[in-house]
């Protein structure tokens, strides 16, 4: 019987990344009352676990679309569509609004990743459409206003403490991400779909089924987005059509955070959710020492460029051609006079 772990299981290079990065962060995070004002105990970790649960599945949907190279813009405006419909439909049944809510992303999901792989177009273009579509259907529906949604019982019930720092809504987001970390890790998809993002020409000549791989995984992305809206929504026991582009930022910084490829090719869930807990506990981190607005926009702006920047696909051969060239050109510099030596004797 082997004992080699399956190659999804390896964590090593950038895939270890995440979380190495997460551990920095939380040693960093219990250390921050002896460098400045503030303490941190477990009401902040139940703070950081709520923040997983109310945006974290935002980024799980976007890093799909990553990982096979696509990048889907429309997932804030789903993530809006997903609160505003559970709430309208799911006064008298919550289950009955989170269904409604996803059947909704399935058919947003598919209709994009249709377009996408059919017709052979960018998926920023069709998801951007996708966005201001779903944006505008939202303040269709809405009237432009906040809703409240009607069933206390159930939002009282959703943000109730479990083993002090959980939530029922926090253990959800975190059973969605292991549920998609182990079919990445045992089943053939999570192979197929880092394979259509690496080289879609290569995938699709050694039998992998790129369409469909694209189609299901914009279907994913969606319906996990508009879930997460409805769970957010229940919890808050109201929807709103006024966040827009801010669930997109986070979730792009999360998931680059978490070890996923501009390029495509590259991530997992558990990577994507080392991501998201980093940038949790960032936020946690400067409401703790009480900094204002604008310092969180600021830090994460400049974590997101620093972390585009590092993971650019092509600065590690530019480093080392760089590098290659000035040792040449060194070289050279110093042959001629022992050349010229040689020569003269």
């Amino acid at each position: 019987m082997s004992s080699r772990l399956p190659d999804a299981l390896r964590f090593r290079g950038p895939a270890l990344r995440p979380f190495l990065t997460l551990a920095v962060f939380a040693i960093a995070f219990a250390l921050l009352p002896h460098y400045a004002s503030g303490e941190v105990g477990t009401a902040n970790i139940a703070d950081i676990l709520t923040s997983f649960a109310g945006i974290g599945l935002v980024a799980l949907a976007l890093g799909l679309t990553m990982i096979i190279g696509e990048y889907d813009l429309s997932v804030s405006s789903t993530y809006l569509l997903g609160g505003m419909l559970a709430v309208k439909t799911g006064g008298s049944s919550p289950a009955l609004g989170a269904a409604i809510a996803v059947a909704a992303g399935l058919l947003v999901g598919f209709i994009q990743g249709f377009v996408i792989a059919k017709l052979k177009m960018s998926s920023i273009p069709v998801t951007l459409g996708g966005f201001i579509t779903l944006l505008g259907l939202v303040y269709v529906i809405s009237h432009s206003k906040s809703i409240n949604y009607s069933d206390i019982k159930e939002t009282i019930k959703l943000n109730e403490p479990v083993l002090t720092v959980f939530t029922q809504r926090s253990l959800v987001a975190i059973g969605i991400f292991l549920v998609l970390a182990a079919v990445f890790a045992f089943t053939w998809l999570g192979r197929d779909v880092r394979a259509v993002g690496s080289d879609r020409k290569a995938a699709r000549a050694s039998g992998v089924r790129v369409d469909r791989i694209v189609i299901g995984t914009f279907m994913a992305s969606a319906s996990i987005s508009a879930f997460s809206g409805a769970l957010l929504a229940y919890s808050l026991a109201y929807a709103t059509p006024n966040r827009t582009v801010a669930p997109l930022v986070f979730a792009t910084t999360a998931a680059l955070l978490g070890g996923v490829s501009l390029s495509g090719g590259r991530g997992n869930p558990l990577g994507i959710g080392c991501g998201v807990l980093c940038l949790a506990t960032l936020q946690e981190a400067l409401a703790v020492t009480g900094s204002a607005p604008y310092v969180t926009y600021l830090v994460t702006g400049g974590l997101l460029l620093i972390v585009t920047v590092v993971d650019a696909p092509h600065l590690l051969r530019w480093w080392r051609t760089t590098k290659a060239a000035e040792n040449l050109r060194l070289g050279f510099s110093s042959r001629p006079a022992t050349a010229g030596a040689g020569g003269d004797r």
